[in-house]
């Protein structure tokens, strides 16, 4: 059995009570309560989020192992890489932050995915987590051409941390560019961890790896203590740390861009 929330105030159990590999559902952790602010700022401080489907009451995870993605180890294949490179020089395409974010976390929801039937990113989701980007912590990468939005990614931000929840592509390698455009911007400002939650061939493909719970919540924990960013805004110089060789995340200077 796992707790139920059923009064605002409770509060999330220990995550190493959450059910155990082999069980019916690995990594889940409790059920119930809100998807209010308060709540979810309470869930990403420890780890664990929401999960779940049309129909089911909230479900929160916290699974083990975790996947993960320290972006100096973000892989850019050859193919990638000249596509990056091309889009960072061509004036028709754009790297924005903040500027759709409820059109993206919908596209997230509504953009079909191989292998997967439905979403669980459903309605309520969708307004809790732009009333939570509202108050400056949610954010969203996207990839723009020619004035379209074609692909993007949403996340959390907490101090030196990044947790990222999904993303979509309508253009082939829109998805993976933003990815790019997000690992530019992490080594930028020094937050070298982004917490992907659960494995995926497209996430092992870009460098992410899975860890131990442990391993996890002892890396993330002193980086969401850090200051959190503020300003959410992507420079064209940030490309430039595509070029550094992954072993020590650089710094480049940011310079504006012009109109």
């Amino acid at each position: 059995m796992i707790p139920w929330l059923r009064h605002p105030l409770d509060p999330l159990p220990d995550t190493r009570l959450a059910l155990p590999a082999g069980s019916d559902a690995p990594g889940l952790l409790a059920a119930g309560g809100e998807l209010t602010p308060q709540r979810l700022q309470e869930a990403y401080s420890k780890g664990v989020f929401p999960w779940y489907s049309e129909g089911q009451p909230i479900l929160w995870w916290s699974p083990d192992p975790r996947m993960v993605l320290f972006v100096d180890e973000f892989k850019l294949s050859r193919s990638l890489r000249k596509t990056v490179r091309h889009f960072a020089w061509d004036k028709r395409c754009e790297i924005r932050i903040d500027s759709a974010f409820r059109r993206v976390i919908t596209a997230c929801a509504s953009t079909p995915r191989d292998g997967q039937a439905g979403t669980w990113i459903v309605p309520e989701m969708i307004d809790a987590y732009c009333q939570w980007h509202a108050l400056g912590t949610v954010h969203s990468f996207e990839t723009w051409i020619d004035g379209e939005l074609v692909g993007g990614l949403y996340g959390i931000n907490l101090g030196h941390m990044f947790f990222g929840e999904s993303m979509f592509s309508h253009r082939t390698d829109a998805s993976k560019i933003a990815v790019a455009a997000l690992v530019c911007f992490c080594r930028t400002h020094g937050i070298g961890l982004i917490d992907c939650q659960q494995r995926t061939v497209h996430l092992a493909s870009l460098g992410a790896r899975e860890i131990p719970r442990s391993e996890f919540e002892q890396g993330f924990i002193p980086r969401i203590r850090e200051p959190s960013m503020g300003d959410w805004t992507y420079h064209p110089a940030m490309w430039a740390q595509l070029e550094t060789d992954g072993s020590e995340p650089q710094r480049a200077p940011i310079q504006e861009s012009g109109p």
